[in-house]
């Protein structure tokens, strides 16, 4: 396949599936076998979150673990909101998809010495070694055997630099609120053209681009939950925003991911003075779940004035360091700091979206023919907190369960498909309009949408992004649009559900903390749901 398609501005197929991580890859290679598919991705099909996953996949493969265990230990994480049978589905079917992956695609997952089990990695709220690993590569190795899988398909089309406009809905033609496909921005022509899908799948990925710092690449604006909310799917717990504790803290950097795996192995995070702080938090110390490691750092940033803390791996063997370690190794060293000499200077930034599209164990939404699965997606896996290494699990399982449902889906599509149109909208010369907005909503979710929230502080973001969006309005029905408007456009309906979530849940649980509601509150052990129409945010 050529690296780049030029879209058709009309086509047909079995199944759309947006994005090209490891559940849109996975789906597409379990579907085509009853269908048709194409997958549009906004960037280079290696552009996802997928590809930055370094510690591994959570399975219960040891002698020595159960599937009880780890169903305990996500659920302990999740804070009383996991969907007990989400739960008990995702990690019973995890080991199947971990050797589906060895066996079909040959991914070398990395073994013991002299032994052929697997070298299991301990992170993070997990009792047992269980994170299935490829060195600390793991996301780009599982997505590029995937990757060449699907390319290589007659059955699989791959159109690059193509983004997501909107969903089309049976709806706007009379009928039922079904999902039959969407508009396509081909961003190499600026021209939006129109598939035409018995099943659309969303698997756009997370919206870590919504704060002024994160481990995501730039395609995380969260398209998938703005395009589905739209169209009135379901959305929940979108108040529920994980922050990795250790990004690295370099000027050059751009929030580089410092694995959980190191402290997993032993990495110690300290002071500059080399003083330990964990153990005034939690008893796991380091080790303990990431809500608690990122509240714990902020904690003391704020109360020390220091710009960062350290994560130390000086006191572990430094051939060690570089076998098992060797893509954060050569990065970090690019940036003059030797690991194994030196600790590395590390801060918190938003990693994970535990909200997202609500969904059944089969990636269904309330949309009809729309299924969502990967991080776009709410299952009920995460509840309030992710547990380290569960996400790609989450990818797998259910992109495999949505690739066997997705067979018996009918069409739903009108006989005549109203094509784009731009009519009336002129060229834009106010991009810094754009770029202006962009940047205020990333710095107004980091100063008062963070890690640690109160009421006063929900409120002004609340207010200021009820302006931007109106803003927003009047200009995408002025203007033609291009792909940094329209995630723009996303970017700013997610940061309004995220605010409008957290305002709802006057308590503290998981990832959501209030300084005016400190402890949990047993009434609000349930999911925040928000359907267009139905409530706030307002449209």
């Amino acid at each position: 396949m050529a690296n780049k398609k030029t879209l058709p501005s009309y086509i047909e197929c079995d199944y759309l599936v947006i994005g090209s991580g490891i559940a849109g890859l996975y789906f597409a290679l379990n579907a085509v076998e009853h269908g048709k598919v194409i997958i549009v991705t906004k960037k280079k099909a290696s552009d996802s979150n997928t590809w930055l996953a370094q510690g591994g996949i959570a399975s219960v493969l040891g002698d020595d673990d159960s599937f009880e265990s780890h169903i305990a230990d996500t659920e302990r994480v999740g804070a009383g909101l996991c969907d007990h049978e989400i739960v008990e589905t995702a990690v019973k079917e995890g080991p199947k998809c971990i050797k589906d992956l060895a066996e079909r695609f040959s991914v070398s997952f990395d073994t013991r010495t002299g032994d052929s089990s697997y070298d299991l990695g301990k992170e993070g709220g997990h009792s047992h070694r269980r994170v299935v690993h490829v060195r600390d590569l793991t996301g780009k190795e599982v997505a590029e055997r995937l990757l060449e899988a699907a390319k290589n398909h007659p059955g699989i089309n791959i159109y690059e630099d193509c983004m997501a406009v909107d969903l089309l809905s049976s709806a706007k033609y009379g009928g039922a609120n079904a999902c039959f496909g969407a508009y396509i921005l081909d961003k190499s022509t600026n021209e939006v053209s129109t598939i035409v899908s018995r099943v659309t799948v969303m698997a756009s990925g997370g919206a870590g681009k919504v704060y002024l710092y994160t481990s995501n690449p730039d395609v995380a604006s969260g398209d998938g939950i703005a395009m589905a909310y739209r169209i009135g799917g379901a959305v929940a717990n979108m108040e529920f925003i994980q922050f990795h504790p250790t990004c690295l803290f370099h000027p050059e950097a751009r929030s580089f991911l410092i694995s959980e795996a190191l402290r997993g192995e032993g990495g110690k995070l300290v002071l500059e003075s080399g003083e330990r702080f964990m153990g005034e938090y939690h008893p796991d110390q380091e080790l303990a779940s990431r809500d608690v490691v990122a509240r714990a750092i902020d904690d003391v940033l704020k109360r020390t004035g220091e710009d960062c803390v350290f994560l130390d791996m000086t006191h572990l063997d430094p051939v060690f360091l570089q076998k098992r370690f060797p893509n954060v190794y050569e990065t970090c060293l690019s940036y003059g700091i030797d690991i194994t000499k030196q600790p590395i200077p590390v801060v918190p930034a938003a990693h994970y979206l535990c909200g997202g599209i609500k969904t059944d164990s089969y990636g269904r939404t309330s949309v009809q023919n729309l299924l969502a699965i990967g991080e776009v997606a709410y299952t009920g896996f995460h509840g309030a907190c992710r547990i380290a290494s569960n996400s790609l699990l989450e990818g797998l399982v259910f992109s495999r369960r949505a690739g066997k449902v997705a067979r018996d889906l009918g069409w739903q599509n009108p006989s005549v498909v109203a094509s784009w149109s731009a009519a009336g909208a002129i060229d834009s010369d106010e991009a810094v309009v754009v770029s202006h907005n962009w940047d205020e909503i990333r710095r107004l979710m980091w100063n008062y949408v963070g890690i640690v929230r109160s009421t006063k502080r929900l409120q002004r973001a609340r207010s200021r992004i009820g302006l931007i969006r109106e803003e927003i309005k009047e200009y995408y029905w002025n203007f033609k649009i291009n792909s940094d408007f329209l995630e723009l456009r996303n970017l700013a309906l997610v940061a309004h559900l995220i605010i409008a979530s957290a305002q709802s849940r006057k308590e503290s649980r998981g990832l959501h903390y209030m300084l005016d509601y400190k402890d949990p509150v047993e009434s609000m052990q349930k999911d925040t749901v928000f359907v267009r129409g139905s409530g706030p945010p307002p449209l």
